[in-house]
């Protein structure tokens, strides 16, 4: 036996296979065999099947180890086994303790330390709806399941109902109703509803079909057909507000309106009059004065308390808007600051444009008083040049000071105020006048030879404008005025035109060629030719300080003497 011990576990293997071959006394059971094997795994002990007790003890007589019995489980979670091909569990893999050790093999899993896993806690239960608690003036909206009928007889529409008492502060239950289909539920003090508004004191119930109780249940008033959902819900709280100055302040003018509205529909006096006391007492903005407008067309509110408002909104029919149009024109060309002037002409210019929001209708301009203004002007400039002249002989004396500004400042003031007048009536189709007006004006033509470059050329600029004018074809003058104004002041624009080439001061040189090219073209051709005659000659001496009219004596060319041939011909 030692010998055999010291063969080894095989030697020993092999004399009782040999012994169990050549037979023995008795029969002897074969052991299971078993070998680690991936192909599968027996099914553990811990989760095989249970059977029912007879089949139980029938197996167990017939097991030859019966007799044997199994040590006590441990008090351990049930074990799992890990063996990659089996899917019992696969949905169980959350559960498995990440201690335990998974064998590929029939070796069991090891167990925690006698430890049971706690369970998963469950999802906690979802909170209980508390109601949210109401108070007083405070308003909930409800949405409505289907939109309300919208009644056809009266924008607005109230119904009362009775039901169980109530005596407490909130004794009232407001149910307004939108015509978009929402819903806004207040739960009021009756009296101080009622106290404010006579349009609700007529609706609510009487005192005593109600006693005892609370929560707004006792009274019920419903109002359907509401426009304004938001602002009818203010109104309400309005009347809840100790300082309503001070609520409306927080609102802002437009809800103020809005508000006013609806004080208005259900004769809330002390609303109305809070409202205007606020609305007179704020700017508005256009939009908010034309929704005013149009709340005082369909409302009539106390004069007493409305009056200052309809100060503002209303303005004085003593004098036009045109009357005064043209005494701000007038003050314009009045003014010393040449700052200043430019931002007002800016400001007239808008007023008077077509296409400003200020100017809804035609102009209605009384030409008589602006060519008033325009008298003016050309008076101060013929007294300008006049002091020009007599100090021509002096140099340093051009630049004297009559009063506080320059001769030369003075001088392109009057040019300038000319310049605008003559935009304003150009825009106002009354600019014909002026054209032989400007024509006419042969004592400035005179001194404009006498004066000096440095004022002469400002005569020049408001030449070039009226030339613009017609060459664009915004002044339609009759032929006899075209040709007295080409005839007084054509050379003057040849002298000057370099100044106004170096001294632009917003002129367009190049529209004031093509233009002055294309008005000339407008006189008989005979003139033509004498004008063009003077100006071949002045450009072939000044060259760039001359205007460049080669395309207009071009055009005057074919039309002289290229077409006069040919129809001579035929």
């Amino acid at each position: 036996m030692a010998a055999d011990a010291a063969r080894g576990p095989r030697s020993a293997h092999r004399r009782r296979a040999a012994g169990a071959s050549g037979g023995g006394s008795g029969p002897r059971v074969r052991p299971r065999a078993w070998c680690c094997s991936f192909a599968g795994a027996p099914d553990s002990p811990d989760l095989r099947p249970q059977l029912p007790a007879s089949a139980a003890a029938a197996a167990a007589a017939a097991s030859p180890a019966a007799g044997r019995k199994l040590p006590p489980k441990s008090p351990s979670a049930a074990s799992f086994h890990g063996s990659p091909t089996s899917s019992r569990l696969a949905g169980l893999g959350g559960l498995i303790d990440p201690r335990r050790i998974l064998s590929p093999g029939r070796v069991s899993p090891i167990d925690p330390d006698g430890a049971v896993p706690p369970p998963l806690p469950l999802p906690p239960p979802p909170p209980p709806a508390t109601a949210p608690v109401q108070d007083a003036a405070v308003a909930v909206v409800v949405p409505a399941e289907q939109p309300l009928a919208v009644p056809a007889v009266a924008p607005l529409v109230a119904a009362r109902e009775e039901g169980a008492p109530g005596g407490a502060a909130l004794d009232l239950r407001l149910l307004l109703r939108g015509r978009d289909g929402r819903c806004v539920q207040m739960e009021l003090d009756s009296r101080v509803l009622c106290g404010c508004s006579a349009f609700f004191a007529a609706m609510a119930p009487a005192e005593d079909a109600s006693t005892g109780g609370g929560g707004g249940g006792g009274k019920r008033i419903e109002v359907d057909g509401v426009d304004n959902l938001d602002a009818f819900r203010s109104t309400v709280e309005l009347m809840y507000e100790p300082d309503p100055m001070r609520w409306l302040a927080g609102a802002g003018v437009s809800r103020a309106i809005d508000v006013l509205e609806v004080c208005s529909s259900i004769m809330f006096n002390r609303g109305i009059k809070s409202c205007l006391t606020y609305i007179e007492a704020v700017p508005w903005s256009e939009n908010e004065e034309e929704k005013l407008k149009s709340l005082f067309a369909r409302f009539t509110f106390d004069e007493a308390i409305s009056q200052d408002i309809l100060a503002r909104l209303r303005p004085p029919s003593w004098k036009s808007s045109d009357d005064l149009t043209v005494q701000l024109i007038q003050s314009v060309t009045s003014s010393t600051n040449s700052g200043a002037r430019k931002d007002m002409q800016s400001l007239v210019n808008g007023l008077l444009s077509k296409s400003s929001v200020y100017q809804k209708e035609s102009s209605g301009l009384s030409k008589e008083s602006l060519y008033q203004v325009c008298y003016s002007c050309l008076d101060s400039l013929v007294d300008l040049f006049e002091e020009a002249t007599e100090s021509k002989d002096h140099t340093s004396q051009t630049l004297v000071v009559r009063g506080s500004k320059p001769l030369i400042e003075r001088v392109s003031s009057q040019a300038e105020n000319l310049n605008w007048l003559l935009d304003i009536l150009v825009n106002n189709d009354m600019a014909e006048e002026f054209v032989e007006l400007w024509a006419k004006q042969d004592r400035l033509i005179r001194m404009h030879e006498q004066a000096s470059p440095m004022i002469r050329y400002e005569l020049s600029r408001i030449s070039a404008c009226v030339f613009i004018a017609l060459g664009r074809g915004k002044v339609q003058c009759r032929g006899e005025v075209r040709s007295l104004l080409f005839h007084g002041w054509f050379s003057t624009m040849l002298l000057d035109f370099g100044w106004l080439q170096r001294c632009s001061k917003g002129l367009d040189i190049r529209s004031l060629e093509d233009n002055l090219g294309r008005g000339l073209l407008t006189l008989p051709l005979r003139q033509q030719q004498s004008l063009f005659e003077e100006w071949f000659q002045f450009y072939a001496t000044k060259g760039a300080e001359c205007p460049n009219l080669i395309r207009s004596f071009q055009v005057w060319w074919r039309r002289s003497f290229i077409r006069s041939s040919v129809e001579h011909r035929s």
